[in-house]
C-alpha cells in the first residue's frame, strides 16, 4: 500500500512538473531563467523532456511535454501492474 501511494505520487510531482515548465515557458521564458524555482523544474524535467525532442518537434512546436505526460501514465501504469503482480 504503501509503495503504490508512494508511486502514484511520485508520477503526480512529475507531471506536474512537467505542466508548471509548460506553463512557465508560455508566459515569459527568458524571466524565468534567474527565478531558482524555473531552475529546479527545469532540472527535474530536462532529462524527460530533452529525449524526446527529438521525435516531438515539428518545426516550431514542441510536442515533447505531451508526449511525456502520456509517457509517464503509460509508466506509471507499468509499474504499478509490477508491483501488483509483486504482492
Amino acid at each position: 500500500m504503501f509503495l503504490t501511494t508512494f508511486v502514484v505520487l511520485l508520477f503526480r510531482i512529475l507531471e506536474f512538473a512537467v505542466l508548471a515548465r509548460m506553463i512557465m515557458s508560455w508566459i515569459n521564458p527568458s524571466a524565468n531563467l534567474g527565478n531558482p524555482v524555473f531552475r529546479l523544474i527545469w532540472q527535474v524535467t530536462e532529462p524527460i523532456l530533452a529525449p524526446l525532442r527529438r521525435f516531438a518537434v515539428f518545426g516550431m512546436m514542441d510536442f515533447s511535454p505531451m508526449v511525456a505526460l502520456i509517457g509517464l501514465q503509460i509508466f506509471q501504469s507499468f509499474v504499478l501492474q509490477l508491483i501488483a503482480g509483486t504482492r
